[in-house]
């Protein structure tokens, strides 16, 4: 049965699906995600992997060291290249974070912070919500 929430890359490769409602919704300004993203930030949400159903396809994980100094696994469709969700998280053990640009229906989500804003580019306006200058505790 398919789940309530689906996302998929460009090409529709790679398809997951999940229940969760997240209440933990980041625009990161961090130069991980910058970098990661190719933008100015990356907005993205966490969920519990025990929720998370790859359906179609298979990703390409890459391996990563954060500032933080922590692990993780960026995954992208190996055939258009898109990153959809980072697993492995040594920071956030048992959590998935999406991309935001992955969902087919994103319209339900609301970013609930902006963390990382000390590298905010100085031509970005700020958020009307809580602003955190590096990883929120």
């Amino acid at each position: 049965m398919t789940k309530k929430h689906t996302a998929r890359c460009a090409c529709g490769t790679v398809q997951f699906e999940f229940d969760t409602d997240p209440d933990f919704i980041a625009v990161c300004h961090c130069l991980d995600c910058k970098k990661a993203s190719g933008g100015e930030a990356a907005t993205w949400f966490g969920i519990p992997e025990d929720d998370f159903t790859v359906t179609s396809g298979e990703t390409k994980a890459y391996g990563y060291v954060a500032d933080s100094g922590k692990k993780l696994d960026r995954n992208f469709c190996p055939t258009c290249a898109s990153r959809l969700y980072t697993s492995n998280l040594e920071s956030f053990p048992g959590l998935v974070f999406v991309q935001l640009g992955s969902l087919d229906d994103p319209s339900f989500i609301t970013p609930k912070l902006e963390m990382y804003v000390k590298r905010r580019l100085p031509w970005v306006t700020p958020l009307d919500m809580p602003q955190f200058e590096a990883m929120p505790t």
